[in-house]
């Protein structure tokens, strides 16, 4: 056992801070918090003072397992605050592997809070049938939700009543040209990207029915048959549009992103927030995401400092995804991507206002421009500068993940028995958001990381 010592305890729930607090911890968990008794002792012992506890970082979309060998990224996750993830892409053997997965438990790698078999895609879901009999496939392997990618709204619908019925979440991309109040209704229990595509801002616009019909057959179509080995050969097609999809935009998908654009309702969106809530449909912007494929060939990108911890390799790609995208699209057409990416950053804050529930993510791991970990510290910049309070982007990463995945008693909040899952900082998050960016320890599953471990964790990444 040992003790972080005379820290300041923030409470996630309110933003309030109890300071001069010891925090017990043993065997992984939280055993005790209680007023200091003196100045730290034991050589186990962490100094605590003029600093900030708070629960563990969750960045609640990412892809590391897809990589051969995620130890790398996992660690760097780590280094930057991260002690959980939800591994937004799965295959049967990942499903294989899940409870070797979950049941690292040395403490330097982030814990894998969930994951999905197979994403729905036209090539294991291209009709109901097919899809229904999926779903049954992935919850019998131990899936821990459905992830559609890019079915129709006829398969989602035959998908998230089969879900229902097994007792497993669906969750992922807003089906083109779908009706965005009657998935909420239905029970899609969490949006990613904002959509994606126009996804969520379709149903703010006064265009909706246009727009909807517009988008319908934007999905990639039904193979006429089954294929071999069909999750592989979709994952190799997945991969390659993940760098940027943006690049597959054409006239029409940029003529109805300025249509949405300038026919957007602030009042149907608030309306469609307000409907989120009631529903408890939650959704997970990645705002980073979206940035780095709408804008990216600003330089700025190419300019982080951040891109030491990714390969060679990446950056080169990363760097040619750039390229074609100032190739293929002129001046006005970037200027659609921009005037989307601010108006999905202003309904981030409509749905905050309105009380439809967030979760922080950031499409790390193979997305152009996202690095793992640091990325999760842009998207709180993005969320800030979108006009959520620091306590609202706290939530993001903290509480919000414990509520959405039912883990409430042993996350999201530090207690006296939840694991011990936290991040020491030298500044108040609750005072500005910028305070969440000085990680200067972290403890996961009970282990904890000073500063020195936390920067050669980071080194490892560097000159691969």
């Amino acid at each position: 056992m040992y003790r972080i010592v005379n820290v300041a305890v923030v409470d996630a729930r309110d933003g309030s801070i109890t300071a001069h607090q010891d925090i017990r911890i043993a065997d992984g968990r939280i055993a005790g918090i209680g007023a200091t008794d003196g100045p730290k002792q034991d050589p186990a012992d962490v100094d605590g003072r003029d600093r900030f506890a708070v629960p563990g970082f969750v960045d609640m979309h990412a892809h590391p397992l897809n990589l051969g060998d995620p130890s790398v990224e996992l660690k760097l996750m780590l280094a930057f605050g991260i002690t959980g993830y939800r591994q937004m892409s799965g295959t049967p053997q990942l499903l294989r592997r899940r409870q070797e997965c979950a049941s690292i438990a040395d403490g330097q790698t982030p814990k894998l809070l969930g994951t999905p078999g197979s994403v729905l895609t036209p090539f294991n879901a291209g009709s109901p049938g097919t899809a229904v009999a999926e779903v049954q496939r992935q919850a019998r392997e131990g899936a821990d939700f459905i992830k559609a990618a890019l079915i129709t709204p006829e398969v989602y619908f035959a998908v998230q009543a089969e879900a229902d019925r097994l007792g497993i979440p669906v969750v992922g991309h807003l089906p083109a040209g779908i009706d965005v109040r009657a998935a909420s209704q239905a029970g899609f229990r969490s949006i990613e990207h904002v959509g994606p595509g126009l996804g969520v801002l379709a149903g703010c616009s006064c265009h909706e029915e246009h727009l909807r019909a517009a988008t319908s057959g934007s999905s990639i179509k039904a193979p006429p048959f089954r294929i071999p080995f069909a999750d592989k050969v979709a994952a190799k097609a997945i991969q390659k549009i993940v760098v940027n999809p943006s690049q597959m935009a054409g006239p029409a998908t940029l003529d109805a992103a300025r249509d949405a654009i300038d026919s957007f309702d602030e009042d149907k969106a608030r309306e469609l927030a307000r409907q989120f809530a009631a529903d408890d449909t939650w959704n997970c912007p990645t705002l980073i995401r979206i940035k780095a494929q709408q804008l990216c060939d600003d330089p700025q990108f190419a300019a982080d400092p951040d891109l030491r911890y990714v390969t060679a390799k990446e950056r080169k790609t990363w760097t040619s995804a750039a390229d074609a995208f100032r190739q293929k699209f002129d001046e006005t057409q970037r200027a659609v991507f921009a005037d989307q990416f601010a108006l999905q950053s202003r309904m981030v804050k409509i749905l905050d206002e309105e009380g439809a529930p967030l979760l922080a993510g950031t499409d790390a791991v193979g997305a152009a421009w996202v690095v793992a970990g640091a990325s999760l510290h842009d998207e709180f910049d993005l969320l800030a500068g979108a006009g959520l309070s620091p306590l609202r982007v706290l939530q993001t990463t903290t509480l919000n993940p414990a509520r959405f995945l039912r883990q409430e008693k042993d996350a999201g909040t530090i207690e006296a028995g939840k694991g011990a899952d936290l991040v020491l900082l030298d500044g108040d998050p609750t005072a500005a958001v910028a305070n969440l960016h000085t990680v200067s320890g972290v403890v996961g599953r009970g282990r904890h990381h000073d500063a020195e471990a936390l920067a050669a964790l980071k080194q490892q990444a560097t000159g691969r």
